[in-house]
């Protein structure tokens, strides 16, 4: 058997002897030789390989690696096209995950003044039989008397009523939620539903998380954000009836046990356990919105220096006092 010969400048040659030749004058073994059958040590050294690109057998090998490669990565994108397909038939049909719709807007016409909202309150908490303390409780968690308040969830008005709720009692327009007096009217008759089926701690839970809530977990609610709420009201209602909020009376008023824990329930920090916690910044905007400043009184430290007024040249020590103190007068609440 003949030994090939390789040039000087020859590299490696392949495993199969096929391939983009690298100075290799004749083929080791018997192959396929780009194409073409070897024929015998006959034809040693009498005919050189062809260069690269001039027999077109390695074009239609490379292609045809490519179309297999191709073909082998063709079905994931495929598919990951199907399923973004199939998403968009859901989305378009209204299957899958809901769209997030648009808040409602409160009107442009300007708020209505408390006092009026009082009034309402009044009016249909005896109307539907119930205690204005828990309706002014409820309202004053819920919005702070604010008729164009809306929540993230949705929730309209003085009573935070949802447009889904407000439709069980024929109000089927979320403007007209906006209106204090329809407002009121159906949180009131939703209210005194719930108060009438569960008892009033029950119902004030009912009111935060729904009546499925409160079903599903056994009569007492769970959710950190309905027990922070449930403390909230149910102290202010108790305070305005005289009553503490932690006693064996308010047990009995309520139906069901308030512990300091509800108040800080999830953890917030920040948050005491008393009922008068620290309030966070939304309620002291609130608040301060309902603050007539006619009513405040100023009181200024006696004997002030130009330097003391001076920002920079007061270094606080614990036993810093504020140059000015805003107060508002001491009332007491009827029971």
């Amino acid at each position: 058997m003949h030994e090939p010969r390789i040039s000087p400048s020859a590299g490696t040659p392949t495993s199969t002897g096929v391939g983009i030749p690298f100075g290799i004058r004749r083929p080791p073994f018997p192959s396929l030789r780009m194409g073409a059958l070897y024929r015998g040590p006959a034809r040693i050294g009498r005919e050189p390989l062809p260069r690269w690109g001039q027999s077109p057998a390695p074009v239609a090998a490379c292609l045809l690696a490519i179309a297999c490669l191709l073909a082998m990565a063709l079905p994931a994108p495929v598919a990951a096209s199907t399923a973004g397909d199939t998403a968009a038939a859901a989305a378009s049909t209204g299957e899958g995950a809901p769209a997030r719709t648009a808040l409602p807007r409160p009107p442009n016409s300007p708020r209505p003044s408390r006092a009026t909202i009082e009034r309402l309150i009044d009016r249909y908490a005896k109307r539907q039989g119930l205690e204005r303390d828990l309706v002014h409780a409820v309202v004053l968690a819920e919005s702070a008397y604010n008729a164009h308040a809306v929540s993230p969830a949705g929730a309209v008005g003085v009573m935070q009523v949802m447009p889904a709720t407000a439709a069980g009692y024929g109000v089927h327009s979320v403007a007209a939620l906006f209106d204090p007096d329809t407002n009121v009217r159906v949180g009131t008759r939703h209210l005194k539903k719930l108060v009438s089926r569960y008892g009033i701690g029950k119902a004030v839970m009912a009111y935060n998380a729904g009546e499925g809530a409160l079903q599903r977990q056994g009569g007492f609610v769970r959710y950190p954000e309905t027990q922070r709420y449930t403390h909230t009201v149910l102290s202010n209602y108790l305070r305005r009836k005289g009553i503490g909020a932690y006693s064996a009376k308010a047990r009995q008023v309520t139906g069901i046990t308030l512990t300091p824990a509800m108040a800080s329930a999830g953890g917030i920090a920040g948050r005491r356990i008393a009922a008068r916690r620290p309030l966070t910044p939304r309620e002291q905007a609130r608040r301060m919105r309902r603050v007539d400043l006619s009513t405040l009184s100023l009181k200024v430290r006696p004997s002030l220096r130009d330097r003391a007024l001076d920002p920079a040249a007061h270094d606080p020590v614990p036993e810093s006092r504020p140059m000015f103190v805003l107060e508002r007068p001491a009332r007491t609440e009827a029971n």
